[in-house]
C-alpha cells in the first residue's frame, strides 16, 4: 500500500485545500465541489496546528494571481459569475491582464455562449450541429493566439482543450488536456474532460500523467467508463485502505461499480448508506432509482421521488427519478414528459436520453426511440445501452443488418455481457448465419448468462438444424437449474421437448418425469396429459406383450419335453407288445432247452435295463413309471413278469403307477409259479430293444 500511495495524508489535505482556493477563485465550481468532498473525507487528518508561515501562505493564495489594481474588477466579475450572469462577468474583466481575471474573462465568455446554445436547443435539435458551434470560433481563435504567445497557464490550457473537444478536434484536445493535467494536477475537471477521449485500456496505460497521486482517482474513474469494473474496484479499495475510507465520492463510485457488475443488492446497500450519511445528496440518485426499478421496489421509489422533489425539483436527477417512478407504474407518456424536462435542464444528460428511448420502445414508437438513442450516443459514444437500444429498434423494423452493426458496437463496449452476445446470436440466426449464432450462444453461456436464455436459444437452434442429439443435450443443461431460468414458458418448452424425445426412444421413465413437470404450466398441461396417457397405454401394451411371450415360451419348452418322452415311450412300448405276441408261441420250447441257468442270466440282464434308462435320462425319472404301467396293462396275460422288475428299479414313480403295480402284483406271482423260461426270453429281447 505504501508503494501504491506513498504521499502523507497531511500533505494530501494541504494540496486539496490549496486546490479548492485556486479553483474557487476561477469559477470552476465542479472541481471545487469535488476537492471539498475529498478534503472533508480527511477530517481525521489534522493540519490546523501547522506552522504560522503555512497559515500565511493559505491566506495569501486567495489573492495570488490577481494584480492589486484589478481587485475591484475581479470581485465585481466574480459576483456576476456566481449568479450566472456570464456576459456581465466577462465584460467586467475584459481589460485585465493578470492570470486569474484573464481566465475568468475567457471562461465567462465560454459559459455565456454555451448557455445560449443550450437554451436554444430543442428536443429535436442535434447537439453538435455546425451552426451551433459557430459561436465558439472566435473564442478558439483567441485561445490559439494566447497559447501561441505562451500566455496561458494550466487553467487556460484546460479551457483551450475544452473548446477543442466541443468542436470535435479530439486529438488536439487530448494533448491540451494532458498538458493541463501535468501543469495543474489538482484540476479534477481536466481529468473528467480527458476520460471520454480514452477508448481502451492500452491507451490509458500509455498516458503520461506524471507521478501525482491524483492519477489514481483518474485511472479508477476511466476504468469505470471503460466498464473495466474489477480494475476500478481494486483501485478504490486501495484508496480506502490508504486513508480515504470516509470519502463520500469513493462510496458513490463503488456503488456504481457494483451497479455495472449487476450486483444490485450490494449497490443498493451502498447507496442507502450514502444517503444516510448525506441525506440531501442528489448526485447519482438517478442510478439508485434505476436499481430500485430493477428490483421493482415501488414503495422505495415513491419515497425517493418525494424526497428528491423536496430537495430540488429543478435538478435533472430529480426529473429522472420521477420519470422512473411513472415508468414502473406503466404510465410511459408521463415518464417521457419528465425525461424531456430533465433534458431541458441539461441537454447533455445522458441517462435521460437513454431512458426516454426505452419509454418510446414501450410505446412502440420506434422512430422516436431511434432518435433518442442517437442523441445519447452523441453525448457519450461509450454508452453501450444506447447502442444496444439502437440494435433493438432496428430489429423491430426488420432491418437486421443495421441491428447487427449496433449490437457489435455494444458487444465491443461490453465484451463479457451475455445480453450483447445473445442479441448478436439472435440476429445472426435471423440472417441464416447459424454457425456464428452458435458461437455467440456458447460464449454467452461461458461468460455467465445473465438472462438465463442462451442455452435455450442454443437448443432451439440445434433442433431447427435437425441436430436432435445436441439439442437434447442442451435442453438437459438448460432444464437442470430450474431456478436460474427466468422465462418459465421456455423452461416448460424444454421439458415438453425432452418428454417427447424420450417417449420416442421408449424411455418411458424419463418421458413421464419431464411430462409431469409440464403439468404446472397452464399452456402445456393439456399436451402433457395427452403424452402421459400415451405413455401409460404403451407401457400396458408392452407388459401384455411380455406376458404373452413368456406363456408361449413356456408352452414351447413343455411341448418339446413331452415329444422327447413320447419318442422314448414308443421305443420302449412297441418292442414289448410285439415281443409279447412272439413269446406266446415260443415260450414252451425255450423253457425246455434253457434249464436253470437261463433264469439267472435273464435276471442279471433285467437289472441292467433300468440302469441304462436312468443314465440316459436322469431328470425324467418320474415318466418311466407311467410308461411301464401302460405296457403292463396291455400284456398282463403274456408278459406280466416285465412290469414288476422295472417298477422295482423306479421307486420315485408317480402315484398312478404305484396303484397299477399293486393291482398287477398277484398276476406277477402267478406268472412266476408257471416258470422262468417265459420271463427269461421276454427280458432278453426287451434289453436288446431298449439298447
Amino acid at each position: 500500500m505504501q508503494e501504491f500511495f506513498s504521499v502523507l495524508l497531511p500533505d494530501v489535505k494541504k494540496e486539496l485545500r490549496r486546490g479548492i482556493i485556486e479553483c474557487s477563485k476561477r469559477g470552476l465550481l465542479h472541481s471545487t465541489k469535488w476537492l471539498a468532498e475529498m478534503h472533508h473525507g480527511l477530517s481525521d487528518v489534522n493540519i490546523d496546528n501547522a506552522a504560522p508561515d503555512d497559515d500565511h501562505s493559505f491566506s495569501e493564495c486567495q489573492l495570488e494571481g490577481i494584480a492589486p489594481a484589478e481587485y475591484s474588477d475581479y470581485f465585481l466579475a466574480k459576483s456576476y459569475y456566481d449568479v450566472r450572469e456570464y456576459d456581465r462577468a466577462a465584460h467586467a474583466v475584459r481589460n485585465c491582464e493578470s492570470s486569474v481575471p484573464r481566465f475568468l474573462h475567457l471562461y465567462s465568455t465560454y459559459m455565456a455562449r454555451e448557455k445560449r446554445r443550450l437554451d436554444s436547443t430543442t428536443d429535436q435539435a442535434n447537439l453538435n450541429e455546425p451552426n451551433q458551434m459557430r459561436d465558439l470560433a472566435d473564442l478558439l481563435a483567441t485561445l490559439r493566439a494566447e497559447h501561441g504567445r505562451s500566455r496561458l497557464d494550466g487553467y487556460g490550457i484546460y479551457l483551450y482543450g475544452v473548446v477543442l473537444k466541443a468542436l470535435n478536434l479530439n486529438k488536439a484536445a487530448e494533448q491540451m488536456l494532458l498538458s493541463a493535467v501535468r501543469l495543474v494536477p489538482m484540476l479534477w475537471s481536466a481529468y473528467l474532460e480527458l476520460s471520454p477521449l480514452i477508448m481502451e485500456k492500452k491507451k490509458l496505460l500509455s498516458l503520461q500523467l506524471g507521478g501525482h497521486w491524483m492519477r489514481h482517482f483518474f485511472m479508477a474513474h476511466t476504468y469505470l467508463e471503460l466498464y473495466l469494473n474489477d480494475d476500478g474496484l481494486k483501485i478504490y479499495e486501495d484508496l480506502q485502505a490508504a486513508g480515504f475510507s470516509k470519502s463520500i465520492y469513493l462510496t458513490a463510485q463503488m456503488a456504481l461499480v457494483y451497479h455495472n457488475k449487476r450486483d444490485v443488492d450490494k449497490a443498493i446497500e451502498l447507496f442507502q448508506a450514502l444517503l444516510e450519511s448525506d441525506p440531501y445528496r442528489l448526485d447519482n440518485v438517478d442510478t439508485y432509482s434505476n436499481l430500485l426499478f430493477v428490483k421493482e421496489m415501488k414503495t422505495e421509489m415513491a419515497q425517493l421521488a418525494h424526497k428528491a422533489v423536496s430537495i430540488n425539483k429543478y435538478r435533472p436527477e430529480t426529473c429522472c427519478v420521477i420519470g422512473n417512478y411513472y415508468s414502473i407504474r406503466c404510465d410511459h407518456q408521463v415518464a417521457i414528459s419528465y425525461f424531456q424536462r430533465a433534458l431541458k435542464l441539461n441537454p447533455k444528460y445522458l441517462a435521460a436520453w437513454t431512458l426516454m428511448g426505452h419509454e418510446f420502445m414501450e410505446l412502440k414508437n420506434t422512430n422516436a426511440a431511434i432518435q433518442s438513442y442517437r442523441k445519447a450516443v452523441e453525448v457519450n459514444k461509450r454508452d453501450y445501452r444506447a447502442w444496444y437500444g439502437l440494435g433493438q429498434a432496428y430489429e423491430i423494423i426488420k432491418m437486421h443488418y443495421y441491428s447487427l452493426y449496433y449490437f457489435k458496437i455494444a458487444h465491443q463496449l461490453r465484451p463479457y455481457d451475455s445480453r450483447m452476445l445473445v442479441a448478436l446470436g439472435e440476429t445472426y440466426e435471423k440472417l441464416d448465419k447459424c454457425e456464428n449464432s452458435v458461437k455467440c450462444y456458447w460464449k454467452a453461456c461461458d461468460v455467465g448468462d445473465i438472462e438465463g436464455i442462451a442455452m435455450y436459444k442454443l437448443a432451439s437452434l440445434h433442433e431447427k438444424l435437425g441436430d436432435n442429439e445436441t439439442a437434447v443435450h442442451c435442453y438437459i443443461m438448460y432444464c437442470e437449474d430450474e431456478r436460474a431460468a427466468t422465462d418459465k414458458q421456455s423452461l416448460y418448452q424444454g421439458f415438453m421437448t425432452l418428454a417427447n424425445y424420450y417417449e420416442k426412444k421408449c424411455d418411458y421413465e424419463r418421458a413421464a418425469y419431464y411430462a409431469y413437470k409440464c403439468l404446472d404450466s397452464d399452456d402445456r398441461k393439456t399436451e402433457a396429459k395427452a403424452l402421459l396417457k400415451t405413455i401409460d397405454s404403451r407401457r400396458s401394451a408392452e407388459c401384455q406383450k411380455k406376458k404373452s411371450t413368456t406363456v408361449v415360451a413356456t408352452a414351447e419348452t413343455s411341448s418339446e419335453d413331452e415329444m422327447e418322452w413320447e419318442q422314448l415311450d414308443v421305443r420302449v412300448r412297441v418292442p414289448f407288445t410285439s415281443i409279447a405276441d412272439k413269446s406266446t408261441s415260443t415260450s414252451t420250447a425255450a423253457a425246455n432247452a434253457a434249464g436253470p441257468s437261463t433264469s439267472a442270466s435273464s435276471t442279471r440282464r433285467l437289472r441292467s435295463v433300468p440302469e441304462r434308462v436312468r443314465r440316459a435320462q436322469p431328470s425324467q425319472r418320474s415318466l418311466i413309471g407311467p410308461t411301464a404301467n401302460s405296457t403292463a396293462t396291455a400284456t398282463t396275460t403274456t408278459t406280466t413278469t416285465t412290469i414288476p422288475t422295472i417298477s422295482e428299479e423306479t421307486p420315485g414313480s408317480s402315484t398312478a403307477a404305484t396303484e397299477t403295480l399293486e393291482d398287477i402284483t398277484p398276476a406277477t406271482a402267478t406268472s412266476e409259479q408257471q416258470g422262468t423260461t417265459h420271463d427269461g426270453s421276454s427280458m432278453e429281447i426287451s434289453s436288446v430293444s431298449i439298447d
